[in-house]
């Protein structure tokens, strides 16, 4: 709307600069329109406004290629998630129950939460319902259905325009353009769920429902579920989806990559920067700035900057200590790159140079390692369960070497000892979420298109005084994240993040 001052109408020279402006202003968007609706015959009214509730091709084209939906991420390929999922749960059911019949499925999206008084956290999207919708809009649902016949159907529930809620916070994609921006059969109003519901358990009265409300951000879906099924326990569709989840497609693995390469360039530059006297804090928002600027939209989760001692907790993210001279620094941290996260721990002489009992320990930690990445997909690591066994046994027999472990313990009881000094797991998956897809077991075997991590650390309390003096109060862990491939052959993804000791001490010279 142009609004046209007193000023403005006594000032002809202004008048008429101006409404050239607004002339050149109405033609861009009347152009835009026409663009968003080319191709597609009787769509002309769903990209209307050319306002979305998030990036696509048109508004975006240099974070989204044509045909994508997210980066990355062809449209395609989303919906032929729905359709393997819908499959796998109809399969899953009719093997245990021997009858083919229909099944509808539930996924609600996350919802904006408040750090205090209308001020909201950043949002993040629940991965499960972005994975299968494309959609990175809050409050939304996504609908699956199959039956007998394997006819297959989504319907995306979404917020509808409104002028007023879009002044205060931004653009909605809408019922209208949801069809072809996600790429589903219908797209309806979510204050319409509860009727859409009812009506199909009328219509198919012996339906297997899917829906987990334990996992459920969205209290009224929750709410409308329980109703409509007059109290019959939902089935969760959580583990088969999560499934689907753990072996990463071509597009993925290559999404993977990048989230890795950049992280691996922000760690190289943040210990670069590192000197004695520089805060944790300091390095949280060096990573934080490299990691964003090189592309990321944000850190992956909260990241455990620890000097000295403080790398001892594990789980340390307090990132409010001074770094001294002579202490090492851990720094445990990934980024997010348009829904893909990484994730690595590097360890490092907050002034360049390793001091010898440093270095003795940390080369003990790389070789465990390297041993642990060597036999991923062989003996000893063709599940993640064997490869924390294997670590076990390797940090114990080289901490037996260095007079760290007793020599007369062996086998089992070395292990435990071991344990002693790392007493986490070696590798979780990864993908969306950081600990991706965490219902699965690490017990299975390694196949290609899963990205997992090895990360081996030794933590020694300064309060251990059953090791020597130089080696209390020490805590290390070098982390990689790595890609399964086929005939048995891996691929470091963050091969480019230094943790050689050359490597690292070069970069202070640099």
């Amino acid at each position: 709307m142009f609004v046209f001052t007193k000023s403005f109408l006594l000032n002809p020279a202004r008048r008429s600069s101006l409404l050239v402006k607004k002339a050149r202003w109405c033609a861009d968007y009347h152009k835009t329109n026409v663009i968003l609706a080319a191709g597609k015959p009787g769509r002309q009214a769903a990209f209307q406004n050319a306002t979305f509730g998030q990036p696509v091709h048109q508004t975006h084209p240099h974070l989204i290629g044509s045909g994508e939906v997210l980066t990355g991420i062809r449209l395609e390929e989303v919906q032929e998630r729905r359709k393997r999922l819908l499959h796998a749960l109809r399969d899953h059911h009719g093997l245990q129950t021997g009858t083919a019949t229909n099944h509808i499925v539930v996924i609600p999206s996350a919802n904006k939460k408040y750090m205090s008084h209308k001020i909201p956290y950043v949002f993040r999207q629940n991965t499960d319902f972005l994975y299968l919708s494309g959609c990175q809009e809050p409050d939304s649902v996504l609908v699956l259905e199959i039956d007998a016949s394997s006819n297959c159907k989504s319907t995306l529930f979404v917020r509808p325009k409104d002028k007023h809620a879009e002044m205060w916070d931004g653009p909605r994609t809408g019922v209208q353009a949801a069809v072809d921006v996600f790429g589903v059969e219908e797209a309806l109003d979510v204050n319409s769920l509860k009727e859409y519901l009812t009506k199909h358990g009328f219509a198919h009265p012996n339906a297997v429902l899917w829906y987990d409300a334990a996992a459920s951000d969205l209290q009224d879906v929750s709410k409308i579920v329980k109703d409509v099924t007059n109290q019959t326990q939902p089935k969760p569709p959580t583990e088969a989806i999560q499934s689907l989840r753990l072996v990463k497609s071509a597009s993925e693995c290559a999404l993977m990559g990048k989230t890795c390469e950049i992280a691996s360039k922000a760690i190289n530059r943040t210990m670069q920067h590192s000197f004695p006297g520089i805060s944790e804090h300091q390095v949280f928002a060096n990573v934080d700035y490299y990691t964003r600027v090189a592309g990321a939209n944000f850190l992956a989760y909260p990241p455990v900057v620890a000097g000295g001692s403080n790398a001892t907790v594990i789980h340390y993210i307090n990132n409010n200590q001074i770094v001294r001279a002579g202490e090492l620094l851990l720094l445990d941290a990934g980024c997010e790159y348009h829904g893909y996260t990484s994730d690595i721990t590097r360890t490092w002489p907050v002034e360049g140079r390793f001091s010898d009992p440093q270095r003795v320990l940390y080369e003990v930690l790389l070789q465990v390692q390297r041993e642990l990445l060597d036999c991923l997909q062989q003996a000893g690591g063709e599940t993640l369960d064997q490869l924390f066994d294997t670590m076990c046994s390797k940090i114990g027999k080289y901490l037996q070497e260095i007079k760290l472990i007793p020599e007369s313990l062996s086998g089992l009881e070395r292990s435990r000892a071991a344990y002693k000094f790392c007493p986490h797991h070696v590798s979780h998956y990864l993908g969306m979420d950081v600990h991706d897809t965490p219902l699965i077991s690490r017990n299975i075997r390694l196949m290609p298109g899963m990205v997992c991590t090895v990360e081996p650390g030794i933590y020694i309390s300064k309060h251990n005084f059953d090791v020597p003096v130089e080696f209390r109060g020490t805590g290390l862990r070098i982390e990689d994240d790595v890609l399964i491939k086929p005939d048995k052959q891996i691929e470091v993804l963050t091969k480019e993040c230094a943790k050689d000791v050359a490597a690292i001490e070069g970069l202070f010279s640099r």
